[in-house]
């Protein structure tokens, strides 16, 4: 069922995180930084050199700061299913209807996994939870069954590994394995919970097996072993998934699934442990704007990731890549285009893709077949930043089994490469692995293309040589911790994909010839886009 609805009014908070974000802003720009060009607000930018002047770093970080105020204010996160993700969709919604655009938001399903209670053995015991990516709904309680645990050193843990499924490699499709050893032999046939702890397999290979075993709830663990850092053995499972593989023999998971740490495991596993696990729906929002085209049936796509990993603000992930979209929307809300533009702002990227996945799902066949192609724009201002483009031609990263690269990927990535070939900027190539919220898009056949500055990946000599930089250090220091606020940002980095977004928006705003073979108009203006220079090649 499709769930499109109108975007609510904003909260009456927003005038304050505004008030907040400008104060942060000034401490983070040089003194005496030219104000925003009156003008901007009051003209048409319908072309390459207006438009380019009015996308300004200072308009992008104003946004940045003003995600940084919202999770300062909500716990120090933006994560899906947080006051600060609300907090953020309101910031959005409100901008944008500000600027002249019609905004709509589009609710998903979202799992929430609620803290472990463990009855007994008494006294009662609350455990923080992470959720798990797979999970299904329902709320069970029952006696905890430990399988196959490994709980003294060195914790060499293959628990819920050997079942009715196995795998050839972690990542692998699930294979039937009826006659192989069992973790679950004797498992009870009346309701219980299944304790697992980590290690030896993927999750998916020890969820299979305790479903089939005859599992009601699994209560994922921390391993606990030695060759981790003493954070880690106590910390609790986040971000992880147990979706089978494609191919595997094993589809759905039917029951709910939570993830606790090394500590909790170790309480639940006590002999008579009872508990009760709990997984909920908690329905989350995209928000989508849109400006109406003359061809109304070629829509241009744009999108970024809104919400931030539950460890911190998210400023460069996703707050750079949601900002400059914001930023290009706002100077670009007075061009009657020829082609309809459509910007989104995804929730639940974090947890697994889920609201760019449900958007996509929900969409009719004549809907999709709207869609020209699709930009997806995430963490595009890291501090230890390369320039990178995703690598639709296959130049320098075949890409992995079963990504699709449908026909007109090739002609974005060309469009971005000129760009940074325009401005004389060293770019490569970035893997086109669908692993953001660009996968549901190039799954269902829609040309898509983007830019990344890089995450944990470290930096070579060679690339500090081009980009500048520290060897051996991340491209982002700051990848999914806490310090992802205002200050881990590129000024550079930022300030050029920004244009960039705005630069190909525009080109695709007038036509999609190169793409679609759909034909519009030319940009106004004398203009000529040159011919890509070429990836750097440092990851060849």
């Amino acid at each position: 069922m499709r769930r499109f609805t109108p975007a609510r009014p904003g909260r009456a908070g927003l005038l304050g995180v505004m008030a907040v974000a400008a104060a942060v802003l000034m401490l983070g720009t040089p003194a005496g930084a030219a104000p925003p060009q009156v003008a901007c607000d009051n003209r048409t930018n319908n072309t390459y050199d207006k438009l380019l002047e009015c996308v300004r770093l200072d308009g992008v970080r104003a946004h940045q700061a003003a995600f940084q105020a919202i999770a300062d204010a909500n716990g120090g996160n933006r994560a899906a299913g947080t006051s600060g993700y609300d907090a953020s969709v309101d910031y959005v919604i409100e901008t944008l209807e500000d600027a002249g655009w019609s905004v709509s938001t589009h609710q998903f399903d979202f799992t929430v996994a609620q803290p472990v209670v463990q009855h007994t053995p008494a006294p009662a015991i609350t455990h923080p939870v992470g959720g798990v990516t797979g999970s299904a709904l329902g709320t069970v309680t029952a006696p905890v069954i430990p399988i196959d645990l490994a709980l003294a050193p060195p914790r060499a843990s293959t628990s819920g590994c050997d079942g009715a499924f196995t795998e050839a490699a972690v990542g692998a499709p699930l294979t039937a394995h009826p006659t192989g050893p069992d973790d679950f032999a004797g498992f009870p046939t009346t309701t219980a919970i299944a304790l697992i702890q980590r290690g030896g397999c993927s999750f998916a290979l020890k969820v299979a097996n305790a479903q089939t075993a005859g599992a009601d709830a699994i209560i994922l663990f921390n391993q606990g072993n030695v060759t981790v850092p003493p954070t880690d053995r106590s910390s609790t499972l986040t971000n992880i998934t147990a979706v089978p593989p494609p191919g595997s023999a094993f589809t759905t998971i039917t029951l709910p699934v939570v993830g606790v740490s090394f500590a909790a495991g170790e309480l639940l596993a006590r002999p008579g442990s009872t508990a009760t696990v709990a997984v909920v729906n908690d329905p989350q929002t995209n928000v989508l704007a849109e400006l109406e085209g003359r061809n109304d049936d070629n829509v241009v796509m744009a999108g970024a990731h809104l919400d931030s990993v539950p460890a911190g603000p998210g400023i460069n992930d996703n707050g750079s890549g949601s900002a400059a979209l914001l930023e290009v929307a706002e100077q670009i809300a007075k061009l009657k285009p020829e082609n309809t533009l459509r910007f989104a702002w995804w929730g639940g990227e974090e947890s697994g893709l889920i609201g760019s996945t449900a958007y996509v799902e929900d969409l009719t066949e004549a809907e999709l077949d709207r869609i020209a192609l699709y930009l997806n724009f995430d963490m595009i201002g890291s501090p230890n930043y390369i320039q990178m483009v995703y690598d639709a031609d296959e130049s320098t990263f075949p890409a992995p089994a079963g990504v699709p690269i449908p026909d007109g990927s090739i002609a974005i990535e060309d469009l971005f490469e000129s760009f940074y070939t325009l401005n004389d900027e060293p770019y490569d190539d970035s893997e086109f692995s669908g692993r953001s919220d660009y996968q549901a898009f190039i799954e269902n056949g829609i040309p898509s293309g983007g830019l990344f500055t890089g995450a944990e990946e470290q930096k070579t000599a060679e690339q500090a040589a081009i980009w500048g930089g520290t060897v051996g250090a991340q491209f982002d220091p700051c990848y999914h911790l806490v310090c992802d606020t205002f200050a881990n940002n590129s000024d550079h980095a930022l300030e050029m994909n920004s244009d960039s977004v705005a630069f190909a928006v525009l080109t695709y705003a007038y036509s999609t010839e190169t793409v679609n073979g759909v034909s519009g108009k030319k940009v106004p203006g004398k203009f000529t886009i040159p011919v890509p220079a070429g990836p750097e090649g440092t990851f060849e």
